[in-house]
């Protein structure tokens, strides 16, 4: 496994494994329904490059596939984390991260999903609140955890 930055062209790989793992790993946490309004392959990749060259972005890649993928803003917010399917329980959001926290002093956020939670939860991010998002039409429980760092 190898961690390296973002680029460009690697949009399209990310976004099918966006889609792949949330109907995937994800459907034992949501409905059907969810996952369906959550991802639905149709993702402005234009929008998405551009948000991924905005923030602090990293993929891991295994044998030339991406099998991972995070970003984090300036301000500490972790956007997305998503790790392949077939990758599952071997390090790969620990090394991603790792990578994404290191440069910020100071709180560090994210809205993790029902799947996310044990993960955050185990590297010191707590709670906030519970909240319901809209996708489509359909509701999604998440949750905005937060974590102190000095």
């Amino acid at each position: 496994m190898k961690l390296r930055n973002y680029q460009s062209s690697d949009v399209q790989e990310i976004a099918q494994l966006f889609y792949d793992t949330i109907h995937t790993v994800n459907l034992k946490d949501y409905t059907q329904e969810q996952v369906d309004a959550w991802a639905t392959g149709h993702i402005d990749l234009e929008a998405w490059d551009q948000s991924f060259l905005d923030h602090h972005s990293v993929v891991v890649v295994e044998d030339d596939k991406i099998i991972g993928f995070g970003d984090m803003d300036k301000t500490g917010y972790l956007d997305r984390l998503f790790v392949h399917k077939d990758h599952q329980g071997r390090g790969v959001a620990t090394m991603i991260c790792d990578a994404l926290e290191a440069p910020i002093s100071g709180p560090l956020t994210t809205h993790a999903s029902i799947t996310a939670r044990p993960f955050f939860e185990k590297r010191g991010y707590h709670v906030v609140k519970q909240q319901q998002v809209v996708r489509r039409g359909v509701y999604l429980t998440n949750f905005v955890m937060k974590k102190e760092v000095s």
